[in-house]
């Protein structure tokens, strides 16, 4: 087999295997027997088994399995005292996990800028295609909702956060794709047990406290990123603060299914006190605000972020519950 055939088959492997730039993404990564070695790593399999599968040393696939875990492409299984290895799955997975190597060239941080321009929207729509529900959920600044409403565990980014064992944050992988030309804050990205665990191990995330945490969050909603989680029940990954222009979760909003789901939450106005200074409308992502005398929310575009309810100076605008929440089965 080709060198070049390796890593079209890793592209394959991860989801995309018409892609331009997946290959060559892989091809800046590894060298050809890393390439050999991590098709071998599926399903998970212990370093012994890798080394049988490959016809390479145990010692050779142990020092392969570091450097690969450290480059965000192999991934460990801990089960008693066996640790079995096995390869990225997912091209979302490899983009959040391969953006944050130390030092990486810009010019594999092009390759997956032009990767996203060019091909992330038509992958984004055939995983949705697959899965049942959307992918990611927003999940609403809650000083923003009106006091009478029911706010659950996981529809609370502050009850997620002190619910949470392990805490870290990295850099936002999609800012640092293109650049952060949105002059928001990089390091905002916030992982939540595992996923934390799994950074800090890598050296790619920084623990934090739950007060850290909170800070960041506040920074976050001040500045109007919206916050998104994982579309389950338990929320055990990542809590995304992402901005309008380099997020990829935005790239694959065309309904009716959608790759974030609104929040259970919806904008409203109060037309007696809003004053029309149009900051709300100013600080919404999906168009959802409308400004005429007063403002007024479209709320088929709402997706219930509550970002809008932040600077409002008279408080006339405010989140009211309105839907159920529909969760990807676990």
């Amino acid at each position: 087999m080709s060198e070049k055939n390796y890593y079209q088959e890793l592209a394959a492997a991860v989801g995309a295997p018409n892609s331009l730039f997946l290959p060559k993404i892989f091809a800046a990564l590894i060298n050809d027997t890393e390439a050999r070695v991590l098709l071998a790593a599926s399903p998970p399999a212990t370093v012994m088994e890798l080394a049988e599968k490959t016809g390479l040393t145990e010692n050779e696939i142990s020092q392969m399995m570091d450097s690969l875990f450290h480059r965000g492409l192999i991934f460990k299984s801990k089960k008693g005292d066996a640790i079995r290895y096995y390869r990225v799955k997912n091209v979302p997975q490899m983009h959040d996990s391969t953006v944050l190597i130390p030092d990486l060239s810009r010019d594999i941080l092009n390759l997956w800028k032009e990767y996203m321009d060019k091909e992330w929207s038509e992958m984004g729509n055939l995983i949705m295609n697959i899965m049942p529900g959307s992918i990611m959920r927003v999940v609403p600044v809650n000083e923003g909702i009106v006091p009478e409403s029911q706010v659950l565990p996981y529809d609370d980014v502050i009850k997620i956060i002190e619910g949470a064992r392990t805490l870290s944050v990295t850099k936002c992988s999609c800012r640092v794709i293109t650049g952060a030309p949105c002059n928001k804050s990089i390091e905002v990205c916030m992982q939540v047990d595992r996923a934390a665990e799994y950074n800090i191990e890598r050296g790619t995330g920084r623990a934090l406290t739950k007060e850290e945490a909170k800070k960041i969050l506040k920074m976050c909603e001040e500045e109007g990123l919206v916050h998104t989680v994982d579309n389950r029940q338990v929320v055990g990954h990542v809590i995304c603060n992402c901005c309008q222009d380099c997020c990829l979760n935005w790239a694959v909003m065309k309904g009716p299914k959608k790759w974030v789901a609104p929040s259970r939450f919806t904008a409203r106005v109060d037309s007696d006190t809003c004053i029309g200074c149009g900051t709300c409308a100013e600080r919404c992502f999906f168009d959802a605000i409308i400004l005429d005398d007063t403002a007024r929310v479209d709320e088929e575009k709402c997706m219930g972020c509550g970002v809008c309810t932040v600077t409002c100076p008279t408080e006339s605008i405010r989140l009211y519950e309105v839907r159920p929440q529909d969760f990807v089965p676990a």
